[in-house]
Parts: structure tokens; C-alpha cells; sequence
């Protein structure tokens, strides 16, 4: 491809942008005539040539049905440029390394961003090639080459400000911070209040509280990782169910990030010394209100804080949206909308139970039913459901609940977990007096939630008359749309495995190759994965107080249970996920 150096001497323009375009073939010359060549400006400053022809929404010519975007433009450009084109992406920056090489006054300026120091080199992301200023300006106090590459310019000016609002946020804490008499970390906690906390009020404190919300947001984090160590605390999110590292800041820092989250939390500032549960709602960029449940752990260096983030949205997906289709969806929904009975939900931590049980119940919660949940804590609130907290410090526990409720009218009652005998007595016993109970259990598979009912002494009789159906469930990460693409091995042997769903569905199993959408994990979201019992004559026929599970796992299978990693080769077969990450959160062959 000819370099564009060779033919533009100064800095970019519109209207040399548009004849390249055209000569290409990218654009008609009707579109080179109709596009205006000056630019606009937006809040004073001109709006950057690419960003001024992407705003038209171009058809790219030699590729129908495609549009000449920002990030395509950039792309070509740097490409004529022979320089590489950079996605910035924020989980991958040192805030505090690259806010360090120039100021923010001098980033906005020439409109550049460091994204990357190393030993080596500086990588700096830049609007014009041909801009050599600011070069010249800042490769003496450097001391190291500068390496240009093209980032949009969108992106340049919202990380530009998001990133040295944060630096400077972080040092405007350091700098209120009143120096202890070099206690360690350790030796604060055990001391308990002997040191001078910062204040959690501080201006710089809620910007990056605010931040790191938005930021959370922004990045379809499910969870918030905040954790001390003895000098530079961490902060991750939880993407997709893989952690990323996020930001490092001093621990004094951190502290204060801490206690500001507490009060939001409603939570009591000074305690230090054991866990502490709270809860905040807050909006997304988009405006949309969030639910935040908080937690936290005193440890060595100071105190952890984990944020669990549920959005509201997620009552209103469908169950296909879930990844909940076919013939367990219908089985699902028999159980659900008997009378009287008892629903199991089984699974590990994080595994979607919370979502698939509030799904369910915001369907079946029609203005004539009286629905009443017991949890622990409450995940999210809804209007729609009468909801209790469990408070052991003082009685209220789960069977306790399931007590009261019991008196309060109720058609559908929701456990949030069935952990002890008690509780699953009083489960039994709102089932048998005309109640449909949906409770959770910590349990592998399907199967194994009638024999821990069993080994919490509920008698089999009681279980064939009153348990309806068991669900277990795990989450995969679904295959990003941009990238996946077809697989030609098939090593592990899978392909005579989905062969019944091929003609269904007769797509290819793919791979995962990662692409700037999905940050090179080549996954973009999650679905779960399903395994419905039913209490056929055949269950129930293996239910004793001496059952084996091998054999009642036998008997659901001929009953038209389909295992885990069944469920799973499905959406293998659809193309929705990946062998390798059915095998990962499926329980094995011989579990199943």
C-alpha cells in the first residue's frame, strides 16, 4: 500500500482524507462533493477529520453491507501511515506509569496518550502522524524512543480525561494523607483506631469511588475486588467470570476508598474487626439503576471489600436470553407453575441460581399470586415480591422464616438456601400444606440434591410427595461474534457426541480467537447451561433411605434428563461455546 506520507506533508485534513477515499474506491464522488471539507468544532476545538467523515455514516464501497466507522477509518489510516493501530484498552493501562510522562495539560493539547512505559520504550497514541511538536517537545526529558500508534480519537479523549482525573484524584488524597508515627498496616488493624484515617468525605475520595463505579459499569463487571496489602493495594473486576487487574493505589489511599463505600453501604465505619454486610444502589452511565451488594473482610493489611453488582435488566431477560430453550424449558416451566410442591435450584457459588430463581419468580409473580422470599442476604429488590433478611443474631433464620411466612398467606415462597435440617423441614411442610416452595442447594448435579435432602433426615416418602423437580446449572462464556471462528479437529471426540443436535441445528463447532471486542479472551458474555429432573415414576421409584445415586442418576437419564455436559454439547453444536469451556464448569463423566 502507498504511504500517505508521501503525498500529505502537513497535519490531516478532511478534504485529503476524501480524495484518498475516493481514489480507493471506499467512497462515491458524489459522497467526496456532498461531504462538507471544513470540520466542525465541538466544545471550541475542531473536530478530528476522521471523526468528521465517520459522523456521516458512509457506506465503505468495497465492502457492501459495511460502514465507514471511526475505528475502520483509524485502522486505514494507520495502515497508510505504517504505523500500528492501537484499541485502547483500559484494563491493560498503568494509570499511574502513563499519567506520569507528560501532564494533562500537554496530552490535551496535542491531543496524545501514553499507554504503555516500559524499559525500553514509551508507546504514545496520537490523532496526527504527521504532528512532530510535541516530539520534539518531550523525547529529552524521556530519555527513552517514543513509539507512535493511532487510537481513535474518541477514545483518546475520554481516557485522557478519565485517566488523570483518577491520577490526580489519588495524589490529592496522598497529599491530605497526616502521617502516622510509621505504624505498619498490620500493626493499625491490630490496634484498632490508633492511627488517623483519611477522610472518606474528601472531595478527591468520591471521584474515585465514582470512578471506579462507572468504570465497573462501563466494563460489564460483575464484581468489584478491593484488597489491601502492606504498601499498594489492588483493585480487580470480575469479567465474564475471569478476574482482571485494574488499579493499584496506596494503601492509605485504599483505606479511604473503603470507608466511603462503608457509609454508602450504610455500614458501621468504625468496625473493623469482623465482616460486615451492606447494600447501595446507584445508576450506570445510561442512567439505569443498579443494586450493589457489599461485603467485607478484615485481613492482615487492612479491610477487603468485595461489591457483587446486580442489574435490574437481568428480571427481564427471557429464559432464552439465559440459555434456558427447548425441552428443559418446558420442564422448568411445568415445575414452576404446579400448586403446591417443592423446586430445587442447585449449583456452586456464581453459578446463576440467583438469576435463574428471580427470573422465574418475576414471571410467575402475576398480580393474584402473594409471592414471599427469605434470603440471605436479599440479592436484589424487587417491588413485585414481599421480601426478609435473614438476621440470625436475633432468631430470624431460615426455617424461622419459612415459619412466619407461612402465616402471612402466601401461594409461592422463595428460600434462599436450604443449609440445614430445620430449614428443609419446614420446606417439606409448606410443600405438603398447599405452597409451591423454590429453594437452592449447594450440590454438584441434579441427583445429588435428593440425597443431601436425604442426609438432612427428610424421609423419602415425604421427598417422592413433595419435590417436584431439581435444576442444576452452570454458567459458560459464550463464543464473541466477532471472531469465532469454524473448528477443523476434533481431538476430544465431541463431534459424535452433538450429533443428534446437528439436525437441529446444523451449525460448525467453533473456536475462540479473540479479537479487540472481547480483549483477546475471544468470549463476550455468559449463558448458562441446564440439567432438569422431574420426578417421574422411575425417580421415584429409586428414592430410599438406602438409594444409590449411580442408579437414581440412571433413572432420571431414561426419564429425559439431559446431564451438564449434554446440556453443554448443545450449545457446542450451536456455536454458542467451546468444547474446552463446557469441560471446565461441567462436572465430569464420572460424575454424572
Amino acid at each position: 500500500m502507498q504511504n500517505m506520507a508521501s503525498t500529505l506533508s502537513g497535519p490531516l485534513s478532511v478534504k485529503d482524507l476524501l480524495n484518498r477515499l475516493e481514489q480507493e474506491g471506499y467512497i462515491s464522488t458524489a459522497d467526496f462533493r456532498r461531504i462538507p471539507h471544513f470540520t466542525s468544532k465541538r466544545e471550541g476545538k475542531p473536530v478530528h477529520p476522521v471523526e468528521h467523515i465517520a459522523n456521516f455514516d458512509l457506506e465503505n464501497l468495497k465492502r457492501p453491507g459495511r460502514r465507514l466507522t471511526e475505528e475502520f477509518l483509524m485502522q486505514w489510516l494507520a495502515e497508510h501511515c505504517g504505523l500500528e493501530f492501537r484499541h485502547i484498552d483500559p484494563l491493560k493501562i498503568d494509570v499511574p506509569a502513563v499519567t506520569e510522562v507528560m501532564s494533562f495539560a500537554f496530552a490535551q493539547r496535542y491531543n496524545i496518550l501514553a499507554l504503555e512505559v516500559t524499559d525500553e520504550e514509551v508507546v504514545v497514541a496520537v490523532l496526527d502522524p504527521f504532528e512532530r511538536k510535541w516530539e520534539d517537545n518531550l523525547a529529552p526529558t524521556l530519555r527513552k524512543p517514543i513509539r507512535k500508534v493511532l487510537a481513535k480519537p474518541s477514545d483518546i479523549a475520554r481516557y485522557t480525561v478519565e485517566f488523570y482525573t483518577l491520577s490526580n484524584s489519588v495524589m490529592g488524597v496522598q497529599g491530605a494523607e497526616k502521617k502516622d508515627s510509621g505504624v505498619t498496616n498490620l500493626e493499625q488493624l491490630l490496634q484498632m483506631g490508633g492511627g488517623k484515617d483519611l477522610d472518606a468525605n474528601d472531595g478527591h475520595v468520591v471521584k474515585i469511588v465514582d470512578w471506579l463505579l462507572q468504570y465497573a459499569f462501563d466494563q460489564r463487571a460483575s464484581d468489584i475486588h478491593i484488597e489491601p496489602r502492606r504498601d499498594i493495594g489492588n483493585v480487580r473486576f470480575r469479567i465474564d467470570g475471569a478476574l482482571y487487574n485494574v488499579y493499584e493505589m496506596p494503601s492509605s489511599v485504599m483505606a479511604a476508598v473503603v470507608s466511603r463505600l462503608k457509609i454508602l453501604g450504610r455500614m458501621d465505619l468504625a468496625e473493623k474487626r469482623r465482616p460486615q454486610d451492606g447494600r447501595l444502589k446507584t445508576k450506570n452511565p445510561q442512567g439505569g439503576e443498579i443494586e450493589l451488594r457489599l461485603s467485607t473482610l478484615p485481613t492482615a493489611f487492612g479491610e477487603k471489600l468485595v461489591m457483587r453488582i446486580f442489574d435490574p435488566e437481568v428480571l427481564l431477560r427471557s429464559f432464552d436470553q439465559l440459555g434456558l430453550r427447548g425441552e428443559d424449558l418446558k420442564r422448568w416451566q411445568s415445575m414452576i407453575s404446579q400448586p403446591n410442591g417443592i423446586v430445587l435450584v442447585t449449583g456452586p457459588t456464581g453459578s446463576g441460581k440467583t438469576t435463574t430463581l428471580y427470573s422465574s419468580l418475576k414471571q410467575i409473580a402475576t398480580s393474584d399470586v402473594n409471592v414471599c422470599t427469605i434470603e440471605d442476604p436479599i440479592e436484589m429488590v424487587e417491588g413485585s415480591f414481599n421480601q426478609m433478611q435473614v438476621h440470625s443474631q436475633i432468631g430470624l433464620t431460615f426455617a424461622a422464616g419459612v415459619r412466619a411466612l407461612l402465616r402471612q398467606d402466601p401461594d409461592i415462597i422463595m428460600i434462599g438456601e436450604i443449609r440445614d435440617r430445620e430449614t428443609a423441614e419446614m420446606a417439606v411442610q409448606a410443600a405438603l400444606t398447599g405452597h409451591l416452595v423454590i429453594a437452592t442447594l449447594h450440590t454438584n448435579d441434579a441427583p445429588s440434591a435428593i440425597t443431601r435432602l436425604l442426609e438432612l433426615d427428610v424421609p423419602a416418602y415425604l421427598l417422592k410427595a413433595t419435590v417436584l423437580g431439581v435444576m442444576a446449572q452452570r454458567l459458560v462464556r459464550t463464543l464473541c461474534p466477532h471472531c469465532k471462528q469454524p473448528e477443523e479437529t476434533d481431538p476430544l471426540g465431541w463431534q459424535q457426541l452433538i450429533a443428534p443436535w446437528r439436525a437441529e441445528n446444523p451449525k460448525q463447532v467453533h473456536r475462540a480467537d479473540g479479537c479487540l471486542e472481547c480483549r483477546n479472551t475471544g468470549f463476550y458474555g455468559r449463558q448458562g447451561i441446564y440439567e432438569v429432573l422431574t420426578m417421574g415414576d422411575g425417580v421415584k421409584d429409586m428414592i430410599n433411605a438406602d438409594m444409590n445415586l449411580a442408579g437414581l442418576r440412571q433413572a432420571a437419564v431414561k426419564g429425559g434428563m439431559k446431564t451438564l455436559r449434554l446440556s453443554g454439547a448443545q450449545k457446542v453444536a450451536a456455536g454458542e461455546t467451546t468444547i474446552a469451556e463446557v469441560m471446565r464448569v461441567a462436572p465430569s463423566p464420572q460424575s454424572n
